[in-house]
């Protein structure tokens, strides 16, 4: 119902990664899909356009946990002027986002091995990214302390992760197995991440629910069914420009409504957190 769809998943990635990175052009396109078709992307855009509104000055952004670096693109593109660090574990995307960025000419922006865990750079962030990590990490109380200690005094931290209202989809009985194997829990309840994030120096918090009922019927739509029908054949990649031909505009219109709502419970939390 949620987020990464463990080893059906990332074959399916680097097919779609490898024919999007042909051209700068197509990479854009892609960053566009995935603005457009998920919807946690549409969540995050919200919240970081409500921070930017208020912040001056010389800014630093770390994300934490970049992948292809599609919020790196946004948040460059929003302000070129921002200093943007992504890190990750995976080197093959490092080294793919390094030379795109530096492709297109976005000096302001690098990307870096880091294992969260013991990575640290004291007071050097106005902004901590972290979207669909935590769920990845046993050890989250130590990554929230390296948060803190990486924030600026008044710098904050904002997390999206799946809820413990089954966003691992480790409730749908209607498959073998969990859709998503590779997570350490199967989701965060509201309170206990923010009682964590309080333990690691915290000073204030907030959270809300994402992927309500029309962003879980999106997410299905969206990705759940095609990447299962990808997994089972590679004949699907010629139906898949009809089939979302026919869902996208439901898509769309069910992203908007799950993002302008609020969710007594959803599969997704949106968290912050402030030094």
């Amino acid at each position: 119902k949620y987020p990464e769809i463990n080893m059906q998943y990332d074959p399916i990635k680097r097919s779609l990664g490898s024919v999007f990175n042909s051209t700068p052009f197509l990479r854009k396109v892609f960053y566009r899909l995935l603005d457009l078709l998920l919807l946690r992307s549409w969540h995050i855009r919200r919240e970081v356009r409500k921070w930017a509104a208020s912040a001056t000055g010389d800014i630093a952004v770390l994300d934490a946990g970049s992948g292809f670096g599609q919020y790196d693109f946004y948040m460059s593109s929003k302000n070129p002027g921002w200093k943007i660090r992504g890190v990750d574990v995976k080197e093959e995307q490092i080294a793919d986002c390094n030379a795109f960025f530096s492709r297109i000419g976005r000096r302001n922006v690098s990307f870096a091995f880091a294992d969260l865990t013991a990575f640290t750079d004291a007071s050097a962030y106005n902004l901590i990214l972290s979207v669909d990590v935590m769920e990845h990490i046993l050890e989250d109380v130590a990554v929230f302390r390296n948060f803190h200690a990486s924030l600026k005094p008044g710098g904050m931290v904002l997390i999206s992760t799946p809820s413990d209202q089954g966003g691992s989809d480790v409730h749908d009985h209607d498959e073998e197995e969990s859709f998503i194997e590779e997570h350490v829990r199967d989701g965060y309840n509201i309170s206990e991440i923010q009682e964590k994030l309080k333990s690691a120096g915290f000073s204030r918090t907030k959270a809300r629910y994402q992927y309500g009922k029309p962003g879980q019927l999106s997410w299905r739509l969206s990705m759940k069914y095609p990447i299962l029908a990808l997994g089972k054949t590679k004949l699907f990649f010629i139906l898949l420009p009809f089939y979302y031909l026919l869902t996208f505009p439901v898509c769309l219109v069910l992203n908007y409504f799950d993002t302008i709502m609020d969710h007594k419970t959803g599969t997704g939390l949106v968290v912050k957190a402030w030094k």
